[in-house]
């Protein structure tokens, strides 16, 4: 090869070739980020909407709806979602993959614009932000605690300091706090005092409005001052809100502190947070779509510690939590991998060349590959994710390959008395088109993985490019350095090892390797060979060739030498024998893969899990923070858990709470994370009140759709006591629960007209009153401004009978002027209902989601079991079922992986005919593909490991790796044949030369992925089922194709013969002798 001659012939320029690779490698590893995952999340904007005072309901109708009706005119909308919750509206429009999503966010924050104007007076001004989805999950827990401080105190310095500074970070999408207690100016209004002055609080919020102000007028100047005028009557002293006039009686005026008392206080919390025991504020940190979890974790880390410095003494801003470190772990792990694998690598090498030196310029290959791979990362925008640094590990036994077959043929050459470079310019030339062959192959397969659509597409792109890259490298570099150090950089001799420890191991091993020769001989000798064998029995009026088990070719092999079954005793050949043992073995793989288990990507031991509390529907914050209490006290005797985070009526309603727990280091502990979560589950089970789910999300989900609620909740309801009879479903949560307990008011028509009371008007009145009116905000002495809110104290509202006897102001007008009021029993009737905890919605309808774990089994068969049912449920009409989670991630992955390789063996195909001028040829090769597939579920069985997305990967990878043994055998063959060799001389020939690289490929492959398969450290879990199916289906082609290639080669060399000869007028081809039998 040209390029083999250039290096060896200009030495340095070739090492100077292999420094400008490395040196421009390493620099675009420096510049790398550090990820999980590609991020294949679609665009999504999230939208977030408060709704003080107002029921699910409510927030449905007057937030909700007009939202999704705005949005859903937006190009590229995907899906929308929507949660509404007491007092505030979560919407998140999903988009496709496709759009810009600085286009669509600033198109959906003009659409929000254009219908705030009405929305509700009370609505607070809507947030529009890039990211986020109803599953999202914070990358880091901090928290604030502080000794000697009151939990306001605490607030105000996580609000002004903590959580700013965080807000501040580049790639912060937002911070949210739980625990917090907001500072406000309560003015409790006394209802009896009301009612006794003549009064309403009305007339309470008007005045104080209108006390408490601040008008800029305007400026007055002359030639040299200018000064602003303005009217101020803001209160300085919370106390002195007492002295505002509400209104005269008799010329008397009626001072506010008469009819209320003011408080300095906090809001009535709806929240608590705390750790380990002890109050806290905590945050929580969620990324911006787009940014990099580890550059975020690692900016947040050095805020936090400019933070510290801003915070007075007795306080500690604490970390909980960083997925960061839990990624850079991870990819650390991957990294050390890859370090061992290629030690091992290397080792085999050693052994199997016998000379240090041929190790060295082989193991060369090796960070050359791996380290000019970074210059493709840098260039198609990768990062070191889970994916690429799994592709190179994955690569490791691969990238050497080319540089182990090129080495043992120079070698060879070498033995067979050639100067070195002759040996490597001759050795390199002869092997240098099954070289092409086996890289093109896998190259092959990986560009349709690559290239696949969709989410998935996006997922496996930087993993395809990544393999294909790795392997193209390291064919260039053992077309061109390993040539030219073979051809400078001469061998010792081989006696030199005698004197050395490594001498006896060394021959030991060629002794081995002596043995293994000569058993392959034989049994190759013994496959070929034309002897048959009466089965001994009559087949009447049978016409199936023996010893091929394949169907409908027949007809085209009736010349060979092949017993046909007639009216006749049945024979049959060593070949056939063969053939059957390889469809047998392929046959074998599909019940064994019946047992394997299936998931869509394996739980990873974080060491960090979380605990979701549900007590029951309409639970007061005390009631729920005592039952959180039990749970804390029972998780504190594991001592597996180091800190325990809790947030009750931090995710929205008062009833929920949420306990994060930090485990210590897996090396630490005797249990998995796995393990621990099942213990957790099974010890809070014997507390009541509570409903409960172990671990982050669910591998389960199915959404049900319409609009009719009563029909929608009976569905549920059944569909979820049937989800829970099959084995191994636990956590199962429905998120429409029983409504919360509520009061209708319903005025009387006839009396509220004729006292001329409005639904609005009482609306206004009973939320003063009841849930609180904003009557304006005090400026306080640091500068924050504190809401001012006007409500009738706690005590007085608590049983149906306060809110009926509430005075409302009627329209009439009593004699001074003041207006008449009467109790709210005179005009209206109060009932009793419930509201919906919350609402959730899916593309314009009304949705009840239903999430489940999976415990003692794969997710996978569960959600088989699931889907079935779903599938076999008979809806009323106008409902539908969305089954979503791991189920339809699962069947996404499955079809696209199927349909890439589908793909791949075409383009296999197409190289391999291209590469062998023949049509028929590549089949031989090919059945190798096939015959790798029992030892994958062979070893994910023995292993107990799950058929996932990753071991679906190292299927992938065999599609490629598997055809390389084949090749090497053909393409010797072949070259046998061009030299006059007979088909099995030719045969047998190819398998002793090439058994030797054939086994040293192999072994290093098995070797360079036994790190990966046994799986140490953070991340393994998901690392080591890619590893064990390779080796498994390694092992198990390599041994069936050492025997059954040879085969299928004699059938379709000979069946290409007869076809050519027709084509050409010749006589077709007879029974050859037996000693140059196939």
């Amino acid at each position: 090869m040209w390029i083999t001659r250039v290096s060896i012939n200009h030495p340095v320029f070739a090492t100077m070739v292999m420094v400008a690779l490395t040196v421009l490698g390493l620099f675009s590893y420096a510049k790398l980020g550090v990820e999980a995952m590609p991020d294949v999340r679609p665009p999504v904007v999230s939208i977030q909407v408060r709704y003080p005072g107002a029921s699910p309901e409510q927030v449905e109708n007057d937030i909700a709806k007009p939202i999704e009706n705005a949005v859903n005119t937006v190009a590229g909308v995907k899906r929308i979602l929507s949660a509404s919750y007491e007092g505030i509206s979560y919407s998140w429009i999903e988009f496709r993959l496709d759009v810009d999503t600085d286009r669509v966010t600033q198109e959906v924050r003009d659409k929000i614009a254009q219908i705030r104007a009405g929305f509700p007076r009370d609505v607070k001004d809507p947030v529009v932000q890039r990211g986020g989805d109803e599953n999202d999950e914070p990358v880091a827990f901090y928290a604030l605690l502080g000794t000697g401080l009151s939990q306001r105190q605490l607030t105000t310095l996580g609000e002004q300091v903590v959580q700013k500074g965080f807000e501040r970070v580049s790639g912060v999408g937002r911070v949210s706090l739980g625990g917090t207690v907001t500072r406000e100016i309560q003015v409790r209004v006394d209802p009896g005092r009301l009612t006794a002055f003549g009064l309403t609080v009305d007339q309470v919020v008007t005045a104080l409005r209108n006390a408490n102000v601040s008008v800029p007028v305007g400026t007055i100047s002359n030639n040299t001052v200018e000064a602003i005028v303005r009217v101020d009557g803001r209160i300085e002293d919370p106390a002195n809100f007492g002295k505002i006039i509400v209104a005269r009686k008799s010329g008397a005026p009626i001072l506010l502190s008469q009819v209320a008392e003011i408080f300095d206080t906090e809001r009535e919390r709806s929240s608590i947070a705390r750790i380990n025991g002890a109050p806290a504020i905590s945050f929580y940190v969620f990324k911006a779509q787009d940014a990099n979890i580890v550059q975020v974790g690692d900016s947040l880390k050095i805020a936090a510690e400019d933070i510290r410095k801003l915070l007075p003494a007795g306080t500690e801003l604490k970390l909980l939590r960083s997925t960061s470190d839990f990624v850079k772990g991870a990819v650390n792990n991957v990294k050390v991998t890859i370090i061992e694998g290629a030690l091992l690598t290397v080792l085999i090498v050693f052994l199997f060349l016998g000379s240090w030196r041929s190790t060295v310029i082989t193991g060369l290959t090796l960070p050359i590959a791996v380290i000019a791979t970074f210059i493709a990362l840098r260039v198609f925008g990768f990062t070191l994710n889970y994916m690429t640094m799994m592709a190179l590990s994955l690569c490791i036994g691969l990238l050497i390959d080319d540089a182990i077959v090129v080495r043992e043929n120079i070698v060879r050459h070498i033995h067979m008395g050639k100067d070195h470079y002759t040996a490597a310019r001759e050795g390199t030339d002869e092997i240098g088109l099954a070289v092409l062959a086996t890289t093109f192959s896998i190259v092959a397969v990986f560009v349709p993985i690559a290239f696949m659509g969709g989410i998935v597409g996006k997922f496996f792109y930087p993993f395809g490019i990544t393999v294909a890259v790795a392997v193209l490298v390291s064919m260039f570099v053992s077309f061109t350095l390993d040539p030219m150090l073979s051809a400078v950089w001469r061998d010792p001799p081989r006696g030199m090892h005698d004197a050395r420890f490594v001498g006896p191991v060394l021959r030991a091993f060629d002794r081995f390797m002596d043995r293994v020769h000569a058993i392959y001989g034989r049994l190759l000798g013994w496959v070929l060979s034309p002897r048959q064998w009466t089965l001994g029995t009559t087949v009447p009026k049978l016409n199936v060739p023996v010893g091929l088990p394949s169907i409908g070719v027949w007809r085209a092999l009736r010349t060979l030498e092949v017993r046909h079954l007639k009216p006749r005793f049945a024979t049959i050949s060593p070949r056939g024998i063969t053939l059957w043992i390889a469809a047998l073995s392929f046959a074998l793989a599909i019940p064994i893969g019946g047992i394997v288990g299936t998931e869509m990507m394996p739980e990873s031991d974080q060491s960090f899990t979380s605990v979701r509390l549900t007590m029951p529907v309409g639970s007061s914050l005390e009631y729920a923070d005592e039952r959180v209490k039990r749970v804390e006290q029972a998780l504190r005797e594991f001592k597996e858990i180091d800190s325990i985070d809790t947030g009750i009526g931090t995710e929205g309603a008062k009833n929920t709470g949420r306990l994060n727990l930090k485990l210590v280091p897996r090396s630490e502990r005797d249990r998995s994370q796995k393990k621990l979560e099942q213990a957790i589950r099974r010890r809070l089970a014997a507390i009541p009140g509570i409903e409960m789910k172990v671990g982050w999300g669910g591998p389960i989900y199915v959404a049900l759709l319409g609009n009719n609620d009563a029909e929608m909740q009976r569905v549920i309801a059944d569909l979820r006591q049937k989800i829970l009879s099959i084995r191994g479903i636990t956590d199962i949560e429905v998120s429409a629960k029983e409504g919360t307990p509520a009061l209708s008011v319903r005025l009387k028509p006839e009396l509220a007209s004729e006292y001329g009371v409005t639904y609005a008007q009482l609306g206004t009145t009973l939320r003063a009153l009841i849930g609180g009116e904003n009557s304006g905000y005090w400026l306080a002495p640091d500068g924050q401004n504190y809401e001012v809110i006007t409500q009738i104290p706690r005590a007085s509202r608590t049983v149906v009978d306060d809110i009926s006897g509430l005075n409302i102001a009627t329209g009439r007008q009593m004699a001074d002027g003041t207006p008449e009021v009467i109790p709210l029993r005179a005009i209206a009737n109060i009932e009793r209902t419930f509201n919906p905890e919350n609402i959730r919605r899916q593309d314009l309808q009304r949705r009840i989601a239903l999430w489940a774990n999976v415990e003692g089994r794969p997710s996978g068969d569960a959600g088989k079991e699931v889907q079935a049912m779903v599938k076999a449920y008979e809806l009323p009409p106008g409902l539908r079922f969305d089954v979503g989670g791991q189920i339809r991630e699962q069947e996404e992955v499955n079809a696209a992986i199927f349909g890439a390789l589908a793909l791949a063996v075409i383009f296999i195909y197409i190289v391999l005919a291209s590469q062998f001028g023949s049509f028929l040829q590549p089949l031989a090769i090919m059945a190798s593909l096939p015959l790798s597939i029992v030892g994958v579920m062979l070893a994910l069985l023995i292993t107990n490991t799950t058929l996932n997305i990753f071991s679906m990967i190292g299927i992938v990878f065999l599609m490629g790796l598997v055809t390389k043994n084949a090749i090497l055998l053909v393409d010797f063959a072949n070259k046998g044949q061009r030299e006059g060799r007979t088909r099995n001389d030719a045969l047998l020939a190819a398998g002793q030369v090439r058994l030797r690289p054939i086994l040293m490929t192999t072994a290093a492959m098995i070797f360079g992925m036994l790190p990966l398969a046994i799986g140490l450290g953070e991340g393994s879990e998901q690392q080591a089922p890619m590893g064990r199916a390779i080796i498994g289906g390694v092992i198990t082609s390599t041994l069936l194709t050492l025997v059954v290639v040879p085969v299928l080669y004699t059938y379709l060399d000979a069946l290409e013969r007869r076809l050519k000869g027709r084509r050409h007028g010749a006589p077709a081809l007879t029974h050859q002798p037996a000693k140059n039998a196939e």
